[in-house]
């Protein structure tokens, strides 16, 4: 299969997500969309994956985001796999008239997330995931969660039986792709040192690095489920 990826930010990559697919004997082309590179076309691609990305561009759009949300749709409207991580996630969820907002607690770091009883995800009861959010979605219709973390309900969804697939959390992260997003100015901001509670520092964001380790097998098994949908 040939995997389209669209990219919104220098520091925000597709991390381990390329090495999964060139090892399962994939293809696939970034679009790095905040260079001004365009849209790929709906055609061109056997999947879709929506990577995440700087949260302002939800309150700031670019002018490219519009040619984005309308290749969002045609992939929803479609046969082919679409996903979406962080950002992307909520660009799906909103495409799916799902409401958006900042969430009470923003989350950063390491967090554990409870699956849901209904979830179809192939993932354990309990797990631990990297999460760097502030914005949170409803669940869309006909669309059942992925499973909760004590900051947000609701932490990613599936719909038309794992066709599509939004994922609020990562699993897709190494402690190289993290790196940058730790020295940025952009964080995820609480409003209230109240609501901060949830965000860790850098020095417990990387004191155990095996965490991201741990992560690729429950990447593993998030992608080959999505890609059985084809």
């Amino acid at each position: 299969m040939h995997i389209h990826l669209l990219q919104h930010g220098p520091d925000f990559g597709p991390a381990r997500l390329t090495d999964w697919l060139e090892s399962m004997g994939h293809s696939y082309t970034v679009f790095h969309l905040y260079a001004g590179e365009l849209p790929p076309r709906p055609g061109e691609s056997d999947a879709l994956i929506i990577l995440d990305g700087p949260e302002q561009l939800i309150n700031e759009p670019p002018s490219w985001l519009k040619a984005e949300h309308k290749l969002i749709n045609r992939y929803l409207d479609g046969q082919k796999p679409l996903l979406g991580i962080g950002l992307g996630s909520l660009w799906i969820a909103d495409a799916l008239d799902a409401v958006i907002a900042p969430g009470t607690y923003p989350e950063t770091g390491w967090h554990p997330v409870t699956l849901a009883p209904e979830s179809i995800f192939d993932l354990p009861e309990h797990f631990e995931a990297f999460m760097w959010h502030r914005y949170v979605f409803s669940l869309p219709e006909s669309a059942l969660p992925l499973g909760s973390s004590a900051a947000a309900p609701l932490q990613g969804f599936s719909w038309d039986a794992g066709r599509v697939i939004g994922l609020l959390c990562h699993f897709e992260v190494t402690a190289s792709s993290v790196s940058p997003l730790l020295n940025a100015d952009k964080r995820p901001q609480p409003k209230t040192a109240v609501v901060g509670r949830f965000l860790q520092t850098n020095e417990q964001i990387l004191n155990d690095t095996s965490r991201f380790h741990q992560l690729a097998p429950l990447l593993d098994r998030v992608m080959t489920q999505w890609l059985k949908a084809a």
